[in-house]
């Protein structure tokens, strides 16, 4: 099967699929919280699904109801199984946190793509708090094992591989029996995704000091219980939104806090740069397509953005250059390589670059065969490059965008594209 795409104008007015990076925190959060939580408006897709039976896994009882998920805790216990992370970055580095709270050992796992991510950093620093945590992959690669419990401490964390690792850590150490202290040796790459995680747990009662790249957490606190909803998500809006940029359409984005520190709202800001017209109201976003004109974008703090701002950059007249994106190479594919790949294959000028690309434009895309790699974003992203190519373009992989945005394929054909899955 294959995901197909056709040159298309999309108009009209979605709404944004909730938050993953949320969803992720709300439900870990809720089972350490040790009472019963709601989740309104969870995002419900194969990785957050991961999350889900992660914690139930350690004991956390899980009830859906319409919208809204309730997760009850009395505790957590060691998983009688190994933990399958299937090919969820973030359940995997956040459940390896939660694994050193659990007097007990815990084995987490994933499919062949997860068991390539680096983890070696996280274990070091686990390490450190009084856990034992050691790789059974090579190079520090999962599957992973981890005896709690956490004690705290000091440790040093690189902040250039993944922000998840410290994310990790800021949900973990609150629970420590003492204090943890966290340096962040520069630089922090996607420091948004912190902000969100230092955000939720002081929604849930805990306290998490910083200054600068130091962390200061005390030790013995609980989480208390909390009833949450979860916003709208600005990276997967990122697609609807870029798919009017390039087709000279009109798209409106609903469900979308403004306010909140995701850092992906970045994108609102991004495409008015390269040109198109942007509108706020409140709760959303209006995208209506213009002439669009070449841009450097520092892609350090919203890496998620990168393929479809590559995407972007091919319709705009001059040369693009993103940077302070290396951490991309370490993400469910080596995203830089991806994307390059993909908007050559359909006729742009594109050179891969160690922390970026360069992208020059404005081409005529034309169809072709895109490998996505499993990769959900880099499916997205060839999808809305095939609203302008002279031909279709099919893609591999049909069905991971569900990985994050499972309402994809029938938000944009609701928007007028022409998109499919096809034998």
């Amino acid at each position: 099967m294959r995901f197909r795409s056709r040159a298309a104008t999309v108009r009209g007015t979605v709404r944004a699929p909730p938050s993953k990076s949320y969803t992720h925190r709300a439900f870990l959060l809720a089972a350490l919280s040790e009472g019963s939580c709601l989740v309104s408006n969870p995002l419900l897709s194969e990785d957050t699904e991961a999350t889900l039976a992660g914690i139930e896994a350690f004991g956390a009882e899980v009830r859906r109801k319409g919208d809204a998920v309730r997760i009850s805790s009395p505790g957590l216990s060691p998983p009688p199984n190994e933990i399958d992370a299937r090919n969820s970055g973030t359940t995997l580095r956040l459940l390896t946190g939660t694994a050193a709270l659990v007097r007990g050992t815990t084995v987490l796992t994933g499919d062949d793509s997860l068991k390539k991510r680096p983890m070696g950093p996280l274990l070091e620093a686990l390490r450190g708090l009084g856990a034992d945590a050691r790789a059974r992959g090579g190079d520090g690669r999962p599957p992973v094992e981890v005896t709690g419990p956490l004690r705290g401490g000091t440790v040093s964390l690189p902040g250039s591989v993944s922000s998840q690792f410290l994310s990790s850590l800021l949900l973990a150490c609150p629970l420590a029996s003492g204090e943890t202290r966290v340096h962040v040796l520069p630089p922090i790459v996607s420091g948004p995704y912190v902000d969100i995680t230092r955000h939720l747990v002081r929604a849930f009662g805990a306290v998490v000091e910083s200054h600068g790249n130091d962390f200061r957490i005390p030790g013995g606190q609980r989480y208390r219980t909390t009833d949450l909803a979860v916003p709208g998500d600005f990276s997967s809006a990122a697609f609807p939104l870029v798919a009017a940029a390039i087709t000279r359409g009109d798209v409106t984005v609903e469900g979308l806090d403004l306010a909140a520190p995701q850092g992906d709202r970045r994108i609102a800001d991004l495409l008015g740069a390269f040109g198109a017209s942007v509108a706020q109201r409140p709760g959303a976003l209006r995208v209506r397509g213009e002439s669009l004109r070449a841009q450097t974008v520092d892609v350090g703090a919203t890496p998620d953005l990168f393929p479809v701002l590559a995407v972007l950059a091919s319709r705009a007249r001059g040369q693009s250059r993103f940077v302070n994106g290396a951490q991309l190479r370490l993400k469910e594919s080596d995203r830089i390589e991806t994307t390059v790949a993909l908007l050559r294959a359909m006729g742009a000028e594109a050179v891969g670059t160690p922390d970026g690309c360069v992208v020059r434009g404005p081409a005529e895309l034309h169809g072709a065969r895109v490998d996505s790699r499993g990769d959900h974003r880099i499916l997205m992203a060839a999808a809305v490059a095939g609203l302008v190519a002279s031909d279709p373009v099919e893609i591999t992989d049909p069905w991971c965008f569900r990985v994050s945005y499972p309402s994809f394929l029938d938000d944009l054909r609701a928007l007028g594209a022409e998109m499919e899955v096809v034998p």
